[in-house]
């Protein structure tokens, strides 16, 4: 696994998820595309510019979002280059393989974390269950 990422601040996928939110209402990337996409802080203001705006993490995105400026997330999950590995979020999110197969349940964290390795064998074993694909070139390039 990768080092734990040091995020801007601590984002509550809880409180996010508490209130019905969608992982696909801020991650809006992940099903049209290979990547699902790390909010910006306009993302947030779509909501935002609304809802809590006295408190001062909201303050504190409205000014970045005022100044231009946009928020510096680290990625939680990511392939060393000499892996060769493509992940495409879409395929997967079609397939109807819930966002916790990989990110672990959301609505009982904070701060995203790594919640599985994602290694060949995790892959190919979840690839194995569901009756799909294990052909080298499904994955690698």
């Amino acid at each position: 696994m990768r080092d734990e990422p040091r995020q801007p601040f601590d984002f509550s996928h809880q409180l996010h998820l508490s209130k019905e939110l969608l992982c696909t209402d801020c991650h809006a990337g992940v099903e049209k595309g290979p990547v699902a996409g790390i909010p910006s802080v306009s993302t947030c203001m779509i909501c935002h510019s609304q809802i809590a705006t006295d408190r001062p993490l909201i303050k504190t995105l409205t000014d970045l979002q005022t100044k231009g400026l946009d928020l510096s997330w680290q990625r939680v999950y990511g392939y060393a280059a000499e892996s060769h590995v493509r992940f495409d979020h879409a395929p997967h999110i079609r397939a109807k393989v819930e966002c916790s197969t990989c990110h672990g349940n959301l609505s009982e964290q904070t701060v995203a974390r790594a919640s599985v390795n994602l290694t060949m064998s995790f892959c190919v074993n979840c690839h194995r269950a569901r009756q799909v694909s294990n052909d080298c070139q499904t994955c690698h390039y």
